[in-house]
């Protein structure tokens, strides 16, 4: 019964292939009823319940928005054009621009904006220097995924894998293990970039490998090779930095770090003369290209750019996202700053009888909802990237002098891109956060004093597992079916979660807490497998419909979802095989004795706790 939501998930978005604007509503409809008919949960605990998703939905939400209106403000000054233009400046070879293009700056814009973005940006720009659609939209999928764990400034992170251990039993499960939960998601977020880094430092030549053999004169891997010095040269770049700032920075920017001083380092040494391939490899002649691999706008055809006759430096149009990335190291990493818009105390508070308490200013927070203690949430409104995305897209209307009709057409465009995630991410994270609170309102401490309702206590142990939310249910059975294999499978569980959701962050925050307790069960570190995951829902960006859509829409070639994710299931099979043997060795053979595991194993025979 705790599986059904997700099942349902499955079954209408991958299954049946509805849009996540169908299938969430019902989902979450399931969710309600699983709730109210086999946890017993009263009607106004359920939908405090989803009230906690749509505040956590927001948030995302405007991060999201911030990065769209970033995005498309760059869009109409024809900022993104000329940062296209000088990658493409440095090399015609079609191979080299997925590195500079697909890799690292689809990499940097999952670092910058995530949820989806990237794809949706980089394959137009592709399709505008003559890629064939199809080409454009998978080098973009396979290029960006390394950077999707830190995406959007580390979301996933901060908001996918902190905010479902910060309730419930979590705190002070490890609490136990001398962690807060900041530090133990930092923990997390540092051994999924181990995982990522070695792993995905081959993912800039399993973008140019599919592209040269599916879409080249004939199927041979002979043009790969020529490009693999500059392929693992770019790799390494991206990966080293990226591994250093999430071990020894935050775990906001491994993403953008690795990006900008990975694509510095290789785009130094193609302009020095190094690395550069001796032949230049081109796609077929235009006739003899499969009808299946363009759709509505004809590659090298559209002009990618605005129409606009203003002279623009490369340093110019870039300036808007260094003057982000300043930003948000600024507010993290200076401590007085950080804490002045952080702190709960600037804000204003207002109890209202039986809906809660609400407290306005740098943070946006709804406290004891519907009279329930145990249930709240907030939105760091100055603290969150959204804020300082939204701060950087108004500069950059001032940096580039646009006109108030590029300005709202920005705004517009941005304003569209919201309504289907909006819909979506709501009923997706409400869902959620029935499935998370489900075991919160009895409380081990109600089962055992007596005070939860007659009907719980009457069938006595045999209940106690309503203590337990849905996903650690489902935690404990795969764990027992497992056993020690299930960190093998570990990512998996969160590329399933990424590919229906269509978001590492819903990943995480639906599935951490059963890798946790799955850990816990077998008696392996947390952090490694709850690390998995973090990387698992980037992978699962590779197949996710959300994405796959998005992008296929921007080179308009809607209807190839189906064979996209067919042949994307090659990188990922590497990527799940790779990240799995990885977790296997680490829970057991490498890191034994070096993490603390937590908690304690609970086994059942019967009834019997």
């Amino acid at each position: 019964m705790a599986a059904l939501p997700l099942l349902a998930t499955a079954v209408l978005l991958v299954g049946l292939l509805w849009s996540a604007t169908r299938a969430m509503p019902v989902a979450w409809i399931i969710a309600l009823v699983v709730g109210f008919v086999v946890w017993g949960l009263p009607v106004d605990w359920l939908a405090a319940s989803s009230l906690v998703g749509v505040i956590t939905a927001l948030e995302i939400l405007f991060i999201v928005a911030g990065a769209l209106v970033l995005l498309y403000t760059m869009l109409q000054a024809g900022a993104l054009d000329r940062i296209n233009k000088g990658f493409a400046a440095v090399s015609a070879d079609r191979r080299v621009q997925i590195i500079l293009l697909g890799f690292f700056m689809a990499t940097f814009i999952e670092g910058a904006a995530g949820f989806g973005t990237p794809a949706a940006v980089v394959a137009p720009l592709l399709l505008g220097l003559g890629f064939p659609a199809l080409a454009a939209v998978i080098a973009a999928l396979i290029g960006h995924v390394i950077a999707v764990t830190y995406g959007a400034v580390g979301t996933p992170i901060i908001v996918g894998i902190e905010a479902p251990f910060a309730e419930g039993r979590y705190p002070e499960a490890l609490a136990e293990g001398g962690f807060e939960v900041t530090e133990f998601s930092q923990e997390v977020a540092a051994w999924a970039a181990t995982y990522h880094a070695l792993v995905g430092f081959l993912m800039p030549l399993m973008a140019v490998a599919m592209v040269t053999y599916f879409f080249g004169e004939e199927r041979s891997l002979e043009p790969t090779r020529e490009v693999v010095p500059l392929a693992l040269v770019a790799g390494v770049s991206f990966v080293v930095p990226y591994w250093v700032s999430a071990w020894f920075i935050t775990a906001e920017f491994p993403s953008l770090i690795g990006a900008m001083v990975g694509g510095t380092v290789t785009v130094g040494l193609l302009n020095a003369g190094y690395l550069v391939p001796d032949d230049e490899w081109e796609f077929p002649e235009r006739d003899r290209w499969a009808d299946h691999w363009v759709g509505d706008i004809e590659p090298g055809g559209e002009e990618m750019a605005r129409d606009d006759d203003r002279e623009m430096s490369l340093l110019k149009a870039w300036s808007p996202y260094i003057i982000l990335v300043v930003l948000l190291v600024v507010t993290r990493a200076v401590d007085p700053i950080s804490d002045a818009i952080s702190n709960g105390d600037n804000t204003v508070s207002v109890a209202v009888d039986g809906l809660g308490e609400f407290a306005f200013g740098v943070i946006l927070e709804w406290d004891a909802i519907l009279g329930y203690e145990a249930l709240g949430s907030d939105i760091g409104l100055v603290n969150v990237p959204g804020f300082w995305l939204f701060l950087s897209a108004i500069a950059a209307i001032f940096i580039f002098g646009m006109s108030g009709d590029e300005i709202a057409a920005a705004w517009k465009e941005a304003g569209q891109k919201l309504v289907a995630p909006l819909i979506a991410l709501v009923f997706v994270i409400s869902m959620v956060q029935v499935m998370l609170n489900a075991g919160t309102y009895y409380g081990i401490e109600g089962m055992l004093n007596g005070t939860a309702p007659p009907e719980v206590l009457a069938s006595g142990a045999a209940d106690i597992w309503k203590n337990a939310n849905m996903i650690e249910v489902l935690a404990v059975a795969t764990a027992d079916t497992l056993g020690n294999v299930y960190p093998a499978i570990a990512s998996l569980v969160g590329a399933l979660g990424a590919a229906m959701t269509g978001s590492n962050t819903v990943s995480n925050l639906t599935f951490s807490q059963f890798q946790f307790t799955v850990a816990q069960q077998i008696d392996v570190p947390t952090q490694l497998v709850v690390g998995a995951q973090a990387v698992g829902g980037a992978m699962g960006n590779l197949v996710a419909i959300h994405n796959v859509v998005a992008a296929l829409a921007t080179v308009g070639l809607v209807g190839q979802e189906g064979r996209i994710m067919r042949l994307n299931l090659i990188p990922l099979l590497y990527y799940a095989t790779g990240v799995g043997l990885l977790t296997m060795l680490f829970s057991f053979v490498i890191f034994t004795g070096v993490f603390w595991a937590g908690g304690v194993r609970v086994t059942c025979t019967g009834t019997q706790p």
